[in-house]
Parts: structure tokens; C-alpha cells; sequence
């Protein structure tokens, strides 16, 4: 594949509770730097997702009251595996994840390419 070739569907896979001991204000740094990567794939003309935000708003609506509940156990992971199967590529970001870790080896699994960087899947410095 050549870099920015063709537009793929990028999983963004990174910590999300990871080093966060779960404070709310920790996490919301990890969502948000997913995010911006996030969007620089958009803008070099890739198609990001992350389970995320598939995840929380379903998680919100069962009735989770706190993260790492049952509810939020229940759909969390699950939905970011149903995603990766549909992807065309997964870029790991930021330290370390059992979780987005988990989504990359179930991307190698199906045969995915694997990025570490944006620089990696797009070519050029972005």
C-alpha cells in the first residue's frame, strides 16, 4: 500500500484508563489526544474511528454509573473488537494499554496493517 494511495478505515487504538487510575480528568486527556489524531487522519484523507465513541453513548444510555461498572464492561471492549473487524488498518497510539493492545493483536490476527505513527500511514509529517 502506498501511503495516502487510498482512503482506509483507521482504527485509532490507544489508552483510554490506562495510567489513569480512573480520574475522570485523566481520561478525558486520553480521549482527547485519540481525538486529534483522530483528526489528522481525517485531514490526510484517511477515515478514523474509535470504539469510543461508538461505546460511551451506548454505555450512557444502559445505565452505567461509573466507569469499569458491569454495564460498562458489558460494551466497552466489545464494541472497539466489532470495529475492528470492519477496519482496513489500526494505528496504535500513546503508552502503554492492555486494551488497545488487545485491538491490535485482533488486527494483526485478521491481517491488518499495523501503524505505530501518523508519519507511518500517511508518509509524510503531519
Amino acid at each position: 500500500m502506498k501511503p495516502n494511495s487510498e482512503s482506509l478505515l483507521v482504527l485509532v487504538a490507544g489508552p483510554y484508563r490506562s495510567g489513569t487510575d480512573d480520574d475522570p480528568t485523566l481520561i478525558v486527556e486520553n480521549l482527547a489526544a485519540m481525538n486529534r489524531v483522530a483528526l489528522k487522519l481525517f485531514r490526510a484523507g484517511h477515515l478514523p474511528i474509535l470504539g469510543e465513541w461508538f461505546a460511551l453513548p451506548l454505555i450512557q444510555t444502559a445505565g452505567s454509573h461509573q466507569v469499569g461498572d458491569p454495564i460498562f464492561n458489558e460494551i466497552f471492549h466489545p464494541v472497539s473488537e466489532r470495529l475492528v473487524r470492519r477496519c482496513d488498518a489500526c494505528l496504535r497510539i500513546g503508552g502503554p494499554s492492555a486494551g488497545a493492545d488487545s485491538m491490535v493483536e485482533l488486527a494483526r490476527s485478521l491481517g491488518q496493517p499495523i501503524f505505530y505513527s501518523l508519519e507511518e500511514l500517511v508518509g509524510t509529517a503531519v
